[in-house]
């Protein structure tokens, strides 16, 4: 096709190659000298694209069409002007604030807000020179906005729409005037030497060669290997301690946006702080480059990885040192912002200066992001070792930050809630650890913080002190200045904890008991009832080691007893069986989950817990079958199941594991052989895990004895008239004196009928009148008709729920019935206890405890 048809064509039918073929030499040489021309401005005419497209277009149409009649190019005297780039972004300009001054005549600020936006863009476009109309637009706007504003009387009569734009435009117009700052200022002293005045670029302009763009060089920018950074528009980026705000102001705006390169805004920062010189701008590029490396960290299924981590820990220790070193400035979260960017603060003497940000908040996410990485790290490989070694610099930060903390106070800066939470998290970090490991870990933290520095609430002079000590004033503090009863609990909890792994068994079970946590604990939050659960089970185990059996079952009771070991101790899922759980609740109890090194070992509370058990059990048994009419009390439900389960097994063979110790002891024990017993309590392995295994196999050896000659007692006292002392001493081996001691606690119990005789040194039995077979059946049918009464009418409740007569009749025949039925079974009992012994036994205990209301009752709970 010819070329000079080719400018009738539309621009859908003409190609950038069509184009490219049709041009000449001499149409590039025209070209060059146009551009030679218009200098920079053509330069920047290619680097944008949206301008670029329009002004080919017009250009390719004019080279072919010059000198030709359009209507759309020509002027009146039939002559087309060509203008540059730099000519047409001015008139787009010039229109922008045309439009903005015709909006401020009827006052519409929904149109002076989004043509002040296009013209900023505009503005950004056009060069590294600022257009003075610009200038003076953005002034005159200020002044026009800033009288608005003070009409109280005009802004009421505003709609809806118009007073939110007037709301927006305030903040862009302050934010965006700062920049410009000192243009304005010069506009306003003298606007008409401003608008003469010629412009002033400090810029060297370089011409390249066809077809790259121009670029504004700045040779302090540039790297060693000849690169320089480069930024929006293919200027330059400088990075001098005047430009710092700036930059921090962009990467700060793009914070939460998408698309956003976060690696690269911390290579920004990091070359910012290279640069920073003043306190001021380290503390202010500090606190955004340790929030932007934990952004990186997206979700909760993941972690933060161990480098970004320690390059976080590092920065925040720089933070705390700038802020020791300069008491004029401190970081507390109700301080308001710095809006002046060019011009840094400067606090008089004594002054003290307040930044925003907050330390405890950095504090504790170090220590989630540290938790989190070690609940994902596989806890028996070496990684897991050398991923807990980072605790010992936390624990240092942690203590700066305390420090830090304490020295706002003494400078009246109210920051009692963040102390608070600061040593809430170095409780944490301690109160689960033996003694000797808190006291190495307390004399390498303030090794490593100057010496000059020190605590009013745990002192450095105390370091080489009990680990209690430590915990009690740490402890105390929060119990004095804790409003919140949050952290008072958990304080108290982790107090109780330390004191039962110190094996002061007494003073844990009295502080459990006066802090009545146990009764409101169902209402706290799930990490506050875990660690309820974990002091619980401690304290348990505290009583074990103590000799404690009856304290340490009824302690473990509520925690083992219920199947849920491994959830309840957040060491572990443990999916019920025909449990639906959602994956969002899995993915709940996954984050819940202690690190490995803070799990209690669920083997040997088992195993402590199944021999409490069996030496509370195996007696009771032994009590029940030797006579039918005692009500049948159970102590461990888990316990009887695994024995039941046990002794249904046809062929048993030798223990494998600790639940089959457990169960075959158990078995010896009600057969009377102790030392078989004995001898499968110490084979168990596990009790070398605590400290001094011998001394509690000597223990459980003495409590065996103990039981076992209970559970002998229980077994044949009905086939003895009269038993020699000495001879139980000889069978199970103890001393004269112990065994006068359990059998007259026995006698005293009322649980065996007899009596001491210690001038001749043995127990008399009194024996009873047996019942007969037709007795003992008549018995079982009138217990299994109550159950049946009470059974009935506790549905005939249910059926007639919500109809009143029937209803109070119900519960009142029921409440009648029952008593009868109680005080029929009592009567009853006492009377078959008083043929039993032949009329010789008096009623008023079975009265004492009809009227007391004591039987029973004690006996369920």
């Amino acid at each position: 096709m010819s070329r000079f048809f080719h400018g009738g064509l539309s621009d859908s039918e003409s190609s950038s190659s069509d184009e490219e073929e049709l041009y000449s030499e001499e149409e590039e040489s025209e070209e060059e000298e146009s551009s030679s021309e218009d200098g920079s401005d053509s330069a920047e005419e290619e680097e944008d694209d949206d301008s670029s497209d329009d002004d080919s277009d017009e250009e390719g149409g004019s080279r072919f069409l010059r000198g030709a009649e359009s209507d759309d190019s020509d002027d009146e005297d039939g002559k087309r002007t060509v203008k540059s780039a730099k000519d047409k972004r001015m008139e787009e300009i010039e229109g922008m604030i045309k439009a903005i001054e015709n909006a401020q005549k009827i006052n519409d600020w929904v149109t002076i807000s989004a043509e002040f936006d296009k013209l900023n863009r505009a503005v950004q476009k056009a060069g590294t020179t600022t257009p003075k109309i610009y200038v003076k637009a953005i002034a005159e706007l200020e002044e026009f906005m800033n009288d608005t504003v003070k009409d109280k009387a005009a802004a009421k009569k505003m709609n809806a729409a118009n007073a939110r734009a007037l709301n927006a435009i305030k903040q862009k117009v302050k934010r965006n005037n700062r920049t410009y700052e000192t243009e304005i200022e010069t506009f306003r002293k003298d606007k008409d030497a401003f608008m003469v005045e010629e412009d002033l670029t400090d810029v060297t302009v370089t011409k390249k060669s066809k077809g790259t763009p121009m670029q504004n060089v700045a040779p302090e920018a540039e790297d060693d290997d000849g690169f320089a950074t480069v930024g929006r528009g293919g200027k330059t980026l400088s990075y001098t301690p005047e430009s710092i705000f700036k930059h921090l102001r962009v990467i700060i705006e793009s914070r939460g946006k998408k698309n956003t390169d976060r690696g690269e805004q911390i290579k920004i920062m990091e070359k910012l702080l290279e640069v920073a010189q003043s306190p001021y701008q380290k503390i202010k590029v500090l606190l955004a480059l340790i929030s932007t490396r934990f952004d990186l960290t997206t979700g909760s299924q993941n972690y933060m990885s161990v480098e970004q981590w320690k390059s976080a820990e590092k920065e925040f220790n720089i933070l705390v040192d700038v802020l020791e070193a300069s008491h004029e400035f401190v970081v507390v979260e109700n301080a308001e912002e710095w809006d002046d960017e060019e011009k840094a603060p400067q606090p008089e003497k004594g002054e003290t200066f307040k930044i925003p940000g907050s330390i405890v908040s950095i504090v504790d996410r170090l220590d989630d992001e540290l938790t989190r990485s070690l609940q994902h790290i596989d806890p028996h490989t070496t990684e897991y070792i050398e991923r807990l070694s980072d605790e010992g610099t936390l624990y240092t930060s942690i203590l700066r930050s305390q420090l830090y903390l304490e020295r706002l106070n003494k400078q009246s800066i109210p920051s009692d809630e963040a102390l608070n939470r600061v040593i809430m998290r170095r409780l944490d970090h301690v109160y689960f650890k033996p003694e000797q490991v808190i006291t190495t870990g307390e004399e390498r933290a303030w090794k490593a913080i100057p010496a000059k520095l020190d605590s009013t609430i745990s002192p450095r002079s105390k370091v080489s002190g009990p680990a209690s000590e430590l915990l009690h004033s740490l402890c105390t503090h929060l119990y004095q200045h804790d409003a919140a009863s949050v952290l008072r609990t958990r304080a108290m909890l982790s107090h109780i904890y330390h004191y039962a792994l110190h094996n002061q068994f007494y003073k844990a079970r009295d502080m459990l008991l006066m802090s009545h946590l146990q009764e409101g604990i169902h209402g706290a939050d799930v990490s506050t009832q875990i660690l309820y659960n974990r002091t619980l089970v401690q304290v348990g185990l505290c009583a074990f080691r103590a000799g404690l059996i009856f304290e340490a079952q009824t302690a473990m009771q509520e925690i083992c007893g219920t199947g849920r070991l491994k959830e309840l101790l957040a060491q572990g899922v443990q999916i019920q069986r025909y449990q639906q759980v959602t994956p969002e609740q899995e993915r709940l109890e996954r984050q819940r989950q202690l690190p490995f090194h803070q799990h209690i070992n669920l083997e040997l509370l088992e195993c402590a817990y199944l021999t409490c058990s069996m030496l509370l059990e195996i007696p009771a048994l032994a009590a029940s079958g030797s006579s039918p009419d005692v009500k049948k009390r159970v102590i461990s439900k888990t316990f009887r199941r695994m024995l039941e389960y046990h002794e249904r097994q046809i062929f048993t063979g030798p223990p494998e594991n600790t639940r089959d110790h457990v169960m075959q002891a158990a078995k010896a024990l009600a057969a009377g052989e102790w030392k078989k017993s004995s001898e499968l309590i110490h084979a168990i392995k596990i009790w070398d895990l605590l400290p001094e295994p011998q001394k509690i196999k000597d223990m459980l050896s003495e409590k065996i004895q103990e039981e076992g000659l209970r559970t002998y007692l229980f077994t044949y006292a009905p086939y003895y008239d009269t038993l020699s002392l000495s001879r139980l001493t000889e069978m199970f081996d103890l001393s004269n004196r112990k065994v006068a001691a359990l059998v007259s606690k026995m006698i005293a119990h009322e649980e065996i009928a007899a009596a001491l005789d210690q001038v001749n040194n043995a127990i008399i039995f009194r024996k009873g009148v047996e019942l007969s077979r037709l007795q003992s059946l008549a018995l079982t049918l009138a217990d299994k008709a109550s159950g049946l009464t009470e059974m009935n009418e506790r549905f005939l409740e249910q059926k007639t729920q919500g109809q009143g007569g029937f209803q109070e009749g119900g519960q009142q025949r029921g409440g009648a019935r029952g008593g009868r039925g109680r005080g029929r079974g009592r009567g009853g009992r006492g009377g078959r206890e008083g043929d039993r012994e032949g009329g010789q036994r008096p009623q008023k205990s079975v009265q004492f405890q009809q009227q007391s209301g004591f039987h029973g009752g004690a006996m369920k709970t």
